[in-house]
């Protein structure tokens, strides 16, 4: 794992240029514009070309989520009862009311929450499974109070849907659950087909395809954000274990190839054996092919001159996730501004927060923690703003919005009050 100074990393953070993927966005244009068109038909041919899945039914029946459940072990039951429980309790307090005021008489003034009626919920297949995510997207906007829920998630070989990711989304008792992957279930999704409901938001993770995908049929639908590969940045002084730090990075290298794993530092010999520790670390991985391949693109280590400078750093990465293994790490917590979610300490590491703590695991990737954040019951909402004003109070403020609309040249504007004062006919 390459050692660099803080000097050296910025000046590659400054000078890196944004990919472009034109090839890929016009893939996916026409996937999207293929299912938007030809519908069911589409769907099929695209299944089998990228998934290699003939399906002649889309949505998963009762038959096979009763199957499912009869592949997994008690174990991940309780696991995923206990990790249900505890985002549910974390997600409740994210909860928002409508409200309503009275600055005078004969005015009522408020803001009116209403959950969003149809969301699509994309769970990644692929290199992994993650029932996880289907407990992270589907869990907030049960309490939001949506009312309809579809899951899409890419069918194997044999058109089955792995087990875990049923049983996960029985548990919270999904409306339907669709035997689609790519960009073609973000299409199906937006614009619907024969088999498929359109939905009015799409939220969860994928690789690049459905990341443009979003991206293009943004506006047709609500999206929650376009998410890049997973990243972790590490902050750690002389009291952290290089051990720790070594298998926190890791956990986000054997991601994707893709995934980025920073630990800043101001400490030369921790730093070498951080360094150490995920040479060593790496040989025994199940999926060392692929951490090692993000640790050789994307691992860094960044030498910083003062803890000020390693929190300026890691400010100006704006990470995913943000791990402050220092010493008395809450009361440093104030020199963080930018990141999706933040650990505190040598025992909260990241892998936690992705699985059983509560919080969100939906987080902001590529720098977007600068003005985004995690996925909560606030996405699965909208805000209807309420106006209510008596014709004595509307009277009293007539002429001035009057001079504002003919100020801005909206005669039919001003007209729409003088009606009501009696001044024109």
């Amino acid at each position: 794992m390459k050692i660099l100074s803080a000097n050296e990393f910025s000046y590659s953070i400054d000078n890196q240029k944004q990919t472009q993927h034109e090839e890929l966005d016009m893939t996916v244009k026409s996937i999207i514009e293929k299912v938007r068109t030809e519908r069911d038909k589409a769907l099929k041919e695209l299944t089998e070309k990228f998934d290699g899945a003939v399906i002649d039914n889309f949505i998963v029946s009762n038959a096979e989520i009763e199957k499912a459940k009869s592949l997994v072990a008690k174990s991940f039951i309780e696991s995923i009862r206990i990790a249900a429980e505890n985002i549910e309790a974390f997600h409740q307090n994210q909860k928002e009311t409508s409200w309503f005021i009275n600055p005078k008489d004969g005015v009522t003034l408020g803001q009116m929450i209403t959950p969003i009626e149809k969301v699509g919920v994309y769970v990644p297949g692929g290199k992994a499974n993650y029932p996880s995510t289907v407990l992270m997207n589907v869990i907030p906007a049960k309490i939001a109070g949506v009312e309809s829920i579809s899951i899409a998630t890419p069918p194997r070989l044999d058109g089955t849907i792995n087990p875990y990711v049923l049983v996960a989304a029985s548990m919270l008792e999904v409306n339907r659950i669709y035997k689609m992957g790519g960009a073609q279930a973000i299409a199906a999704l937006t614009f619907g087909t024969e088999t498929v409901e359109r939905v009015h938001k799409i939220v969860g993770p994928g690789n690049a395809y459905v990341a443009s995908a979003k991206k293009w049929v943004y506006g047709d639908v609500a999206i929650d954000m376009i998410a890049g590969p997973s990243e972790i940045c590490i902050i750690a002084d002389e009291s952290a274990d290089p051990a720790f730090v070594a298998a926190d990075l890791l956990s986000q290298a054997e991601h994707d190839e893709e995934a980025k794993a920073i630990c800043i530092t101001t400490n030369s010999v921790i730093a070498e054996k951080i360094a150490s520790e995920v040479e060593k670390q790496l040989i025994r991985l199940n999926r060392k092919k692929i951490a090692q391949a993000s640790i050789q693109k994307n691992g860094v280590i960044i030498l910083a001159d003062s803890e000020k400078q390693a929190f300026d750093l890691a400010n100006k990465i704006a990470p995913e996730h943000l791990q402050l293994m220092v010493s008395s790490p809450s009361e440093k917590l104030s020199l963080v501004k930018h990141a999706g979610a933040i650990f505190l300490g040598s025992f909260s590491p990241e892998p936690l927060g992705d699985y059983l703590a509560g919080p969100n695991h939906t987080l902001p990737t590529n720098g977007t923690a600068k003005f985004s954040s995690p996925l909560g019951v606030y996405d699965f909402i909208k805000r209807s703003s309420i106006i209510n004003y008596s014709k004595q109070e509307l009277l009293k403020v007539a002429d001035s919005i009057d001079c504002l609309a003919m100020t801005e040249g909206l005669e039919a504007h001003a007209k729409s009050i003088l009606i009501r004062k009696g001044g024109i006919s």
